[in-house]
């Protein structure tokens, strides 16, 4: 599902887009306070912490709203989008995630 939603921030396409508790992958550039589509539902490949090796599939996977870039690092104020289909060894800038399609009762 594609919904639209205020950028929050200067986002370019493929980008993770947090807005409260939604989350979800820009469609197409946005600036500040644009209006920006972002996909809620799929498979991308998203940057990452590059410090952190996903060992094995189906971890929970966060992302870091002020930045978008997503984590298994549980701490405050990040958000879950959904669970990684591939592992991912340390060092590496990217991760494929599946995104949940719904929002998190709470961040983290």
């Amino acid at each position: 599902e594609v919904v639209t939603v205020t950028a929050p921030r200067d986002v370019l396409s493929g980008e993770v887009v947090v807005v409260g508790l939604l989350a979800g992958v820009a469609q197409h550039d946005a600036l500040t306070g644009a209006d920006v589509e972002i996909a809620t539902e799929g498979v991308y490949t998203l940057a990452k912490t590059s410090a952190q090796a996903w060992a094995t599939v189906g971890l929970a996977i966060y992302v870091i709203p002020s930045t978008g870039v997503v984590t298994t690092a549980t701490t405050t104020g990040n958000v879950l989008l959904g669970t990684n289909l591939a592992t991912a060894v340390n060092p590496s800038g990217t991760g494929v995630v599946r995104l949940n399609g719904s929002a998190p009762a709470a961040a983290a």
